[in-house]
């Protein structure tokens, strides 16, 4: 599996990448809440820088946003769960900086669980996401030292 930079806007699969891993560990989300997240979504990724996962086949299993040393967005296909992908992602931020931080929400318990294994550490806790939605974040930070 190799790391590609690419402009979201070169892969159309990538929001059905976000769909599919939503819809396989968000099921907190509210339906409208859901969509009204797709649809922000929809504007944002085409312009987003986002590292792509590919695998040997030139399949996209998985894709991350980084700003700055700041983990927007980790989202791995469901079909790739399990197999290294988000794993692997992380291992390439980590590469472009020392230090990483990145929020996962409260509910998402397997995600929360997987940044620990990967050497996150809590450092704080916010009610609204960031859209001011009631969804609570948990804020994680993975030392340099990890």
């Amino acid at each position: 599996m190799e790391i590609y930079a690419l402009p979201g806007s070169l892969l159309s699969g990538n929001q059905q990448i976000w769909r599919d891993a939503v819809d396989a560990t968000h099921d907190f989300l509210d339906p409208a809440d859901r969509d009204a997240i797709e649809q922000e979504l929809s504007q944002f990724l085409p312009a987003a820088p986002l590292w792509l996962a590919i695998d040997e086949t030139g399949e996209t299993t998985g894709f991350m946003l980084l700003d700055g040393s700041h983990m927007e967005a980790l989202f791995v296909d469901p079909a790739y769960r399990g197999q290294g992908v988000g794993r692997q992602l992380v291992r390439h931020a980590c590469s472009l900086h020392s230090t990483i931080s990145t929020d996962v929400n409260e509910q998402n318990v397997q995600a929360e669980q997987f940044y620990r294994r990967l050497g996150f550490v809590a450092v704080g806790r916010s009610e609204l996401d960031g859209q001011g939605r009631p969804y609570p974040l948990i804020h994680l930070h993975r030392p340099p030292s990890v």
